[in-house]
């Protein structure tokens, strides 16, 4: 009792309540009766910024340029690309033997333009704590942050940012690597920094503690939609209150030995395709065989409407609507009528106040799989019913060029939408020769870039386990 008299005291004495938070709490007026919570108005949300790290190329303008181009950035598998440092060489080429898929599109390196410039974002000093990952994921955020025009200098600022960045994986390679050790009975040489380089978190950590961001720091980790419930769940921080500002999206960068054998082991990826690796990724196209494993990371700037007016931002577009929904059917198969996808689109409409029929362009999850594009297509024109026949929705999937970039894909196909909406240019599909059968009359996928009005965006991701998300942009006011 005496401690608890004497901690009312000191909190009487110091006046906690109103110190440094005076602007947010007032001296109660009842101890006895609470009332309802606050509320606030939800607020809207438009992108500032953006920043992208893929196969494609190292920024927005080269990764939107190349695929509106139709170019592709899959490419053979190397043994580079499976992240087996200090393996035996013999090892490490059987491995590569032994994979039955042979295609890869990885995040082009170097120091040309385009091209991620690895020793300027991997240090020496880094690469003891910060995995690829973390690092696509600073690069992509360095770019979305000087679009936006984004530096904050002052504290309540930097506490009214956020930052909301998730990833499928995180970093195989070191775990890999780990194991090797335990195997050799040398577990004392294992890295002090082996759990922040492996912990998907880490990313937006890293982001928060270099621009000294003290908003809401979130990761999700929901396998492929990670990217979409990232930029997802940062809207609804601003819309409620929590932040002004929020970086937000997904990273990835598991093209190493375990994850691609682990997917191969799941007859998930392509095989058909490694002697021509750029026809591998075709979505939607009748001879798809397994998605293309890819890499990269995008990153948008998110913002409440009034705080971008105040301060000039140029603003891309509107977080419109966030649809979210669960299978609750098998670990990695969809329903077959798509029930699941057709949920999370007719959410993410309701939300953004939107009939179907207001939509423009649909950049589909699709990620080259037999079944998985056919259920997504079977969603979408349960959906949109005579608008999607009508030819006047425009629907791709743009992972054709950039593989499936997995935590990654759902925030870099975002930023695609919101381009296509900027640009009002539609991307195409590529290596869409021979439609599937569910398409006819004017519900096809654009095998060309189309330039057309577009208002309105849908973008959608779905992962492992059932989980799906989907996003709606529209133009800006």
């Amino acid at each position: 009792m005496m401690r608890i008299q004497k901690w009312n005291s000191k909190l009487k004495h110091n006046n906690v309540f109103r110190s440094s938070n005076s602007r947010y709490f007032k001296n109660s007026t009842s101890s006895d009766v609470f009332g309802p919570p606050p509320t606030s108005p939800q607020r809207r949300v438009v992108v500032t910024g953006l920043g992208m790290v893929s196969p494609l190329g190292t920024g927005v303008k080269a990764s939107w340029e190349a695929l509106i181009e139709g170019k592709c950035g899959v490419r053979a598998l190397t043994a580079e690309d499976l992240n087996m440092e200090g393996f035996e060489n013999e090892t490490l080429l059987g491995t590569l033997e032994q994979l039955p898929s042979q295609v890869v599109a990885a995040v082009p390196r170097g120091k040309n333009v385009g091209e991620f410039d690895e020793e300027n974002w991997l240090h020496s000093k880094d690469k003891k704590y910060m995995a690829r990952f973390i690092s696509y994921a600073l690069r992509a955020s360095e770019e979305a942050l000087r679009d936006a025009g984004w530096s904050p200098e002052d504290s309540e600022q930097k506490e009214k940012t956020g930052v909301a960045i998730g990833g499928g994986i995180g970093s195989i390679s070191d775990i890999l690597e780990a194991a090797k050790l335990i195997s050799e009975q040398r577990v004392r040489r294992l890295s002090p920094f082996f759990i922040p380089r492996i912990l998907i978190n880490m990313a937006a950590g890293h982001v928060s503690i270099k621009y000294g961001f003290k908003g809401p720091n979130h990761a999700a980790a929901t396998a492929c939609a990670t990217g979409a419930h990232s930029i997802g769940d940062a809207f609804r921080m601003i819309r409620f209150g929590d932040a002004e500002v929020m970086v937000a999206g997904g990273t990835e960068s598991s093209t190493d030995a375990l994850s691609i054998a682990g997917f191969c082991r799941a007859r998930a990826l392509s095989t058909k395709y490694n002697s021509s690796p750029q026809k591998a990724s075709r979505p939607f196209d009748c001879n798809r065989d397994g998605f293309v494993i890819g890499e990269g990371a995008g990153i948008m700037v998110l913002e409440e409407l009034e705080h971008a007016k105040q301060r000039r931002a140029k603003i891309y577009a509107e977080v419109r609507g966030y649809g979210m929904s669960g299978d609750a059917h098998h670990i990695t198969q969809p329903q077959n009528d798509g029930h699941g996808a057709f949920l999370a689109m007719e959410r993410a409409l309701k939300q953004a106040g939107l009939f179907p029929d207001q939509v423009d362009y649909i950049n589909a999850h699709a990620t080259s799989t037999p079944l998985g594009d056919c259920v997504e297509a079977k969603a979408i024109k349960t959906l949109f019913t005579e608008h999607a026949t009508s030819g006047n929705l425009a629907l791709s999937s743009t992972k054709g060029a950039t593989g499936h970039l997995l935590g990654a894909a759902g925030a870099v196909e975002a930023i695609f939408s919101v381009l296509a909406l900027h640009h009002d240019i539609a991307p195409l599909t590529l290596n869409l020769e021979e439609p599937d059968p569910i398409f006819h009359d004017g519900f096809t996928p654009l095998k060309a870039s189309r330039k057309m009005s577009i208002k309105s965006v849908l973008t959608n991701s779905f992962g492992f386990g059932g989980t799906n998300a989907s996003l709606m942009f529209t133009s800006p006011l």
